[in-house]
């Protein structure tokens, strides 16, 4: 009679246990390789389809502009910044790396690095400490001057009424004569996404 009296006080002080077990933390234990190039709409924040559409459009309109499509010879371009104007953290570097990477691959763009700058004054610094031979050591003064900056800014409005929620994201990009400072090509890329909330535990 005790053994029995023993297991059924077990199994009630076992169910609350399994219960709060069930309503833990969960963990991402299992996963596949995604198509990258499908639409990531898992939530209502900038995402790596919105980075992909919006660099494509401008790439393709950036090269189909005179100052690149008539050039002689591919001019050396320099990406500087994209603001964020959203309420979101994004990384507007990323972006701009992702434009830089298409842009290049065209191959009608040499570009500067410009957040390479200090690295290369400290590799200069190294040659030209003696530890180099003459020969193959390299210097100041021979570097080449960008021709044109890009840069831009990343705006968004959001509107939710009800259970409806839309997002709107616009980039502008600005080529830009660095030397008469004249904006030789612009354009803008505008995306909408519409979202539905659902209601906690649906």
């Amino acid at each position: 009679m005790r053994s029995i009296f023993v297991r059924v006080l077990g199994l009630f002080v076992a169910a609350p246990l399994l219960l709060l077990s069930g309503c833990g933390p969960q963990a991402f234990t299992q996963g596949e390789y995604d198509d990258v190039n499908s639409a990531n709409l898992l939530d209502d924040t900038w995402s790596e389809t919105d980075m992909q559409v919006v660099a494509k459009s401008l790439v393709d309109s950036m090269m189909q502009s005179p100052a690149i499509s008539a050039a002689s010879k591919p001019p050396l371009v320099m990406v500087t910044n994209l603001q964020n104007k959203t309420s979101e953290h994004i990384d507007t570097q990323s972006i701009m790396d992702k434009i830089r990477v298409a842009v290049m691959r065209s191959g009608k763009v040499q570009f500067i690095d410009k957040e390479a700058r200090e690295d290369i004054k400290s590799e200069y610094d190294y040659q030209n400490s003696g530890m180099v031979s003459d020969f193959d050591k390299k210097g100041p003064g021979s570097q080449k001057s960008a021709d044109f900056i890009v840069n831009g800014r990343l705006d968004s409005i959001t509107k939710e009424v009800g259970n409806q929620k839309t997002v709107y994201y616009k980039i502008t990009l600005n080529l830009t004569n660095l030397k008469t400072s004249v904006i030789v090509w612009s354009d803008e890329k505008d995306i909408r996404k519409k979202f539905k909330k659902r209601s906690v535990g649906m």
